[in-house]
């Protein structure tokens, strides 16, 4: 299982939904989605956007988890 921590790293960066829409061209309904982890794929381009604009690295923003 893969975990989203988006909104781990917005809260590190003091960065609002709001502000990280702007800055990745995304809109706010999908970066919410993906900080809920109410998704089940995510572009690259969005992944490189993202890290981008909070200065991260992917595997700041996805944990795997194995199932038990």
């Amino acid at each position: 299982m893969i975990i989203l921590r988006l909104d781990r790293v917005m809260a590190d960066r003091k960065m609002s939904l709001n502000e990280l829409s702007e800055k990745v061209g995304v809109s706010n309904v999908n970066l919410s989605k993906l900080k809920t982890g109410k998704v089940s794929a995510i572009r690259f381009s969005t992944l490189e956007a993202i890290c981008k604009a909070l200065d991260c690295q992917p595997g700041d923003i996805l944990e795997y988890s194995p199932e038990e």
